[in-house]
């Protein structure tokens, strides 16, 4: 009911499907109903009576006797004009009944179809809008591939089993009561029979369904993990292939894939058992239904009107029965398959957003004094990662963070622009806990360079200029030759409007990160974060790339974390980390003057290197 709530307002789906399913039905039913005086007028000698009850027109009334005694008022003074005319009236309203049956049948789809379009559309953007406003560290513990899939086979999953509970809900139950009216009409005594059998075959068809789910859950699960093998294979294939690892890839996705095969077979197996369940059952009915209607026709039992004409429409009928209640059993089996797709995509949605702005977050409309960390303390789960961090940055001014892996330089990088919040402690800017500012306006004001460059498959126009999309060529160019990158781009195909490829695979890594500073020029922010910002790039491309940074950096508030100190000589004050905590500061000079110092033992080790 959840995931169906996502198709709201349900009104303009649901109430036409509703309307144009009734008419569908009545029709239907009325299309079997005329079977009757069709065989009575082809095998039934015309009874004394029937001059005197058809001779004069029948007053109006909204009531069945009515409409059935007009029927036949119009019947009988045809078949007595001309026999010819009355079989062609009556195959002209059933060809009217079929085509109204389909005809609003046709269209009620149609409705559904929308209704059901709208839905998927509707848990996607629920699912994607939720995942882009989720904190980073959900996807260091969630598979990208299984994300995908949550998106993608399971809002399937559910899209189907949408249709078929609408039509669980709104059209087979009342298909059913028709078709019931209708049979009771006809015989009460033989239709009290035929629902003697029903409660059984419900109750088997209740015991194979409730199985589903479990099969259902571990076939999503494994499309997830099969999503992230084949997304990790694409992206990797160099690493792959240098490293002589096809076939252990090979291996690795033949498993998950043999064992979603095998999910698929188990949940196929028990939910088409349900429907020949159902059909077994129904047949058992029909069988039923023939020796006892039979011997009411055959022993002329008096307490029953019952006609060969009408017994053969009551057949007709309850063979139309069968299939709604089936379609019904499909649902249910349906349903259950979707419940474990719905329980994965819920779970997502449902995930709590643990940086959110504020119900009294403001606006930040400028930076004009300094950024001030203060008594931080971080961790991941269990393990602490900062402790105890303080330090300032002035406004023009730059910050650097060494020390080896691990210590949390790029978590402090992360804490800044609210990718996580601070556990102890504030960052202050310009005196205002950053959590007082809203997200978008905070990290406006902020441009990131990482090692690993974050490139689209789109052109490299709109690379650089990511997010404006009413951006003019004149500032890109400018953005560009101040990042060194102007002069690679017009050597391309198409310059600015050449597309670069997934993650920028058709530049070298000088190229990429040059249009990522590129990317955090045209943004002119008032600061910037350098991560590791040339340490993967050869000499050469280092050296452009340490330019266009220098360029960058001018006039900016920076905070960056290196590895190669010679990139952070000049800073303002290099911090030195070392078990999440700072055990040296100071200016270059200052900090190779300590004997004893860990900056000056890495400045050594680098040299010798």
């Amino acid at each position: 009911m959840r995931i169906l709530g996502y198709m709201r307002p349900y009104g303009r789906f649901l109430v036409p499907f509703f309307l144009l399913t009734l008419l569908s039905n009545f029709f239907n039913v009325f299309q079997f109903a005329l079977l009757i005086p069709l065989l009575n007028f082809l095998f039934s000698a015309e009874s004394p009576g029937d001059a005197v009850k058809y001779s004069k027109e029948p007053s109006f009334a909204l009531d069945k006797d009515f409409f059935i005694d007009f029927f036949n008022y119009r019947l009988y003074h045809l078949k007595t004009t001309n026999p010819i005319y009355a079989l062609y009236f009556i195959g002209l309203v059933i060809i009217i009944a079929v085509i109204g049956t389909n005809l609003f049948s046709y269209l009620g789809r149609r409705k559904m179809t929308k209704a059901v379009t709208f839905l998927g559309k509707n848990i996607r953007k629920g699912i994607f809008y939720k995942v882009n406003h989720l904190h980073i560290g959900y996807f260091t513990k969630e598979h990208k591939g299984d994300l995908i899939a949550r998106m993608n086979s399971d809002v399937g999953e559910v899209e189907a089993a949408a249709s078929s509970a609408i039509e669980a809900i709104f059209k087979q139950p009342y298909l059913i009561i028709i078709y019931f009216i209708a049979l009771f009409m006809i015989s009460a005594k033989l239709t009290f029979f035929t629902l003697i059998i029903i409660p059984v075959s419900a109750m088997g068809i209740a015991l194979v369904t409730k199985k589903l789910k479990k099969e259902a859950q571990d076939m999503q699960a494994s499309a997830g993990r099969m999503f992230t093998i084949i997304d990790e294979t694409l992206t990797s294939m160099r690493i792959i292939r240098s490293f002589n690892a096809t076939e252990y890839i090979l291996n690795k996705f033949s498993k998950e894939n043999d064992f979603y095969t095998r999910s698929i077979l188990k949940s196929f197996s028990k939910k088409e058992l349900a429907p020949a369940f159902s059909e077994v059952c129904g047949v058992i009915v029909v069988a039923s239904i023939l020796i006892f209607g039979g011997s009411m026709i055959i022993t002329k039992n008096s307490a029953s009107s019952l006609t060969p004409g009408s017994f053969i429409a009551f057949l007709a009928i309850f063979s139309q029965v069968i299939r709604p209640a089936k379609a019904m059993v499909n649902s249910f089996t349906n349903i259950q398959r979707c419940q474990a797709a719905a329980e994965r995509i819920l779970e997502v949605i449902d995930t709590p957003i643990q940086v959110e702005d504020r119900p009294s977050a403001i606006a930040m409309q400028s930076f004009n004094d300094k950024i001030e960390f203060t008594n931080i303390r971080f961790g991941y789960s269990e393990k602490v990662i900062l402790d105890d961090i303080s330090f300032v940055l002035p406004k023009g001014k730059t910050v650097a963070l060494i020390g080896p892996s691990g210590v949390g330089k790029s978590t402090i990088a992360d804490l800044l622009p609210r990718f996580y919040d601070v556990q102890q402690g504030s960052i202050t800017i310009d005196g205002v806990d950053i959590r007082e500012y809203k997200m978008e306006s905070l990290r406006k004001n902020m441009s990131f360079v990482t090692q690993d460059t974050t490139l689209f498959n789109d052109t490299i126009f709109n690379n650089i200029a990511l997010g404006k999309p009413d951006a003019n060529m004149e500032a890109v160019v400018r953005a560009a030759k101040i990042a060194n990158a102007h002069d690679f781009i017009i050597q391309t195909e198409e310059g600015y409007h050449t597309n670069i490829g997934d993650r920028g695979i058709r530049l070298s890594g000088g190229q990429r990160q040059r249009l990522s500073i590129a990317r955090a020029v045209f943004k002119n922010p008032e600061i910037l974060i350098l991560d590791e910002a040339t340490s993967a790039l050869d000499t050469e491309s280092e050296r452009l790339v340490q330019d266009a940074l220098s360029n960058l950096m001018k006039g900016r508030t920076t905070l960056v974390i290196a590895h190669r100190l010679s990139t952070i000589q000049d800073a303002d004050e290099i911090l030195v980390l070392q078990d999440g905590k700072i055990i040296e500061r100071g200016k270059h000079i200052e900090l190779i003057e300590k004997q004893d110092g860990v900056y000056k033992k890495l400045t050594l080790l680098q040299k010798v290197g």
